[in-house]
């Protein structure tokens, strides 16, 4: 296990969140629904649209079987429909083409609507266990930060340098692989934040 995984798994334990709707479950439907939701929202504000949309929408059938309406209804106030509209298209495609079972190659869940490589990587980790990055805005902060890179993250060079930092700094084993994945993207929202950080 590389220094950078060890040291955020072992700060996980007593620093990082383990009680959100989302954490503790390896069901793919509630993971995806959950980094769709947090893409440019803060998790304060998730909490409620989570809860009221899996109670309307309990599984991906349920949610491939409603009206576009209903689901942009209940999005309403999380901002950035295209999110909504996507979640929608996607969870008809699961429902018809998989039997309504998320499918857990990484290279199929690039292929859904919304869904890119660090939505894919984050499924993967916490629904599949599977070893592999992600770099959401929170992910970039911290490596930008500890690897001293002053450039901006989303220059098509910085983010590639981005990516193989993501994917050297994996925990050597898939056993440690949620736990590192949160403890990154917790570090990044409570601690290592975009204004104020606490260090």
């Amino acid at each position: 296990m590389g220094f950078i995984s060890d040291q955020l798994i072992q700060w996980h334990k007593t620093s990082g969140r383990h009680n959100l709707p989302w954490q503790n479950t390896d069901n793919p439907y509630l993971i995806w629904l959950s980094e769709i939701m947090l893409q440019q929202t803060q998790v304060s504000t998730v909490l409620t649209y989570f809860e009221k949309f899996i109670k309307r929408f309990p599984t991906i059938d349920a949610l491939a079987n409603a009206e576009e309406e209903r689901v942009l209804e209940l999005w309403s106030g999380l901002g950035y429909y295209a999110r909504a509209r996507n979640l929608h298209k996607t969870a008809i495609e699961i429902s018809k083409n998989y039997d309504g079972k998320f499918p857990s190659s990484f290279d199929t869940l690039l292929t859904f609507p919304g869904i890119g490589r660090s939505t894919a990587g984050a499924i993967s980790a916490f629904a599949f266990k599977k070893k592999k990055p992600i770099l959401d805005g929170n992910v970039k902060r911290v490596f930008t930060r500890h690897f001293g890179i002053m450039e901006w993250a989303g220059k098509l060079s910085v983010e590639k340098k981005l990516w193989e930092i993501a994917s050297d700094n994996l925990p050597k084993t898939n056993k440690y692989i949620q736990t590192y994945t949160q403890a990154l993207m917790d570090l990044g929202a409570t601690i290592c934040k975009r204004s104020q950080p606490l260090v």
